[in-house]
């Protein structure tokens, strides 16, 4: 079920007496259906809404945004109106530094998330070099399976891999470009999800997510690489409820 949205925001559960809500971003060619499981789980505790990037799904015929800047540029005139309640953010990888620079775009207007969980990322300034997203599609495809987050017969379809790459590269390229200068920081606590074993993400360039919040940081590690949360549903969704001050009551 999908109640009252716009084109980039799915709620895939009402919970109209939720005191809070918790905004979802997707990672890197992940659509908003990622996060259904979450929002059954949580709902109507929280109204979990889920963020819908162009280029996917239904909005598959729309261009894709290929510079982060751009999409939290958008994405924050869709938000602003969701802050009649208080709003955590949740960012699985890409999502992660979306969410951040959403966030960040918000102080601007006087609204601040109650905390950002910055999932399966590194911190914004820190830089790796990356270039997967200029090579062939077979290469893009190669690096989408060994990070394990997508359904292999997917992937073994040609019909299917043709609907995604457009999305994945992208995706890839807006994750690949984006920089951010150290020092910049918001008014958000951030508490960071990390996989021990994850190929992108050292547990040393997760814990510098610190170093970009002016309020606390708490960083919990999992046992798992990159999609770590597939296999800790359920611990994940506790470290959500419990640092959400309206769920804790």
């Amino acid at each position: 079920m999908i109640t009252e949205t716009g084109a980039w925001v799915r709620r895939f559960f009402a919970a109209p007496a939720s005191a809070t809500r918790l905004i979802c971003f997707p990672h890197a060619g992940g659509s908003a259906s990622y996060f259904h499981p979450v929002a059954k789980q949580l709902a109507p505790r929280l109204d979990v809404l889920a963020i819908q990037y162009p280029g996917r799904q239904e909005r598959r015929l729309e261009p894709c945004i290929d510079d982060i800047g751009t999409l939290a540029d958008r994405l924050t005139g869709e938000i602003l109106p969701l802050a009649d309640r208080p709003m955590a953010f949740f960012g699985h990888s890409m999502g992660a530094v979306v969410a951040f620079e959403v966030a960040r775009r918000l102080m601007g207007d006087g609204v601040s998330p109650l905390v950002l969980f910055a999932s399966g990322r590194r911190a914004p300034s820190s830089v790796r070099v990356e270039t997967v997203h200029k090579e062939g599609d077979q290469a893009l495809i190669a690096e989408v399976r060994r990070l394990g987050g997508t359904d292999t017969r997917m992937l073994d379809d040609p019909e299917l891999v043709n609907m995604i790459l457009p999305s994945l590269r992208g995706d890839y390229t807006a994750i690949m470009t984006y920089r951010c200068p150290p020092g910049i920081k918001i008014d958000a606590p951030i508490i960071t999800l990390v996989g021990d074993s994850d190929p992108h993400v050292s547990l040393d360039e997760a814990k510098r997510w610190e170093e970009h919040t002016s309020g606390p940081f708490d960083m919990h590690v999992f046992r798992g690489g990159h999609f770590y949360l597939n296999s800790h549903a359920a611990a994940v969704m506790r470290k959500i409820t419990e640092n959400i001050p309206a769920v804790q009551a």
